[in-house]
């Protein structure tokens, strides 16, 4: 993990991170402890704990993830099926997105912010202007 993430998540009450794999891309997402209590929290107060949107969701992400602990270098283990499942071997990609990050395979991951760059040009002019104001 990069030193300025392991540092941002200092913090935390738990000495790691989280891993999971994401809905919607074949990647690995993670984030601190707080962020999954966090989305967790949402889940239950937006569905309520027996709606089926809610548990779908609640198996995929919470279900499906792992606390993994930094060694004494900050480093962590992911487990064997995520990397398989996101094409990680040897070399990864670690990409910071706020407050959570996502590791990709390199040659994936190249092919992923060339679809998203072109999204973006697209969505970020529909977007409502930072600090929620009117148009200037």
């Amino acid at each position: 993990m990069p030193a300025s993430f392991r540092q941002a998540v200092a913090s935390s009450h738990f000495p790691g991170i989280v891993v999971y794999r994401p809905l919607n891309f074949p990647c690995i997402e993670g984030a601190d402890l707080t962020f999954l209590e966090q989305l967790s929290d949402r889940l239950y107060g937006d569905f309520g704990p027996f709606n089926p949107d809610q548990m779908s969701v609640a198996t995929a992400i919470l279900a499906g993830s792992s606390q993994l602990a930094f060694d004494p270098e900050g480093r962590v283990m992911l487990p064997a099926e995520m990397r398989a499942a996101a094409g990680v071997d040897t070399h990864a990609t670690f990409v910071g997105l706020g407050r959570k990050f996502q590791i990709w395979g390199a040659d994936a991951y190249q092919a992923h912010l060339k679809d998203q760059l072109e999204h973006a040009a697209e969505a970020a002019p529909k977007l409502p202007p930072f600090g929620g104001g009117g148009q200037a």
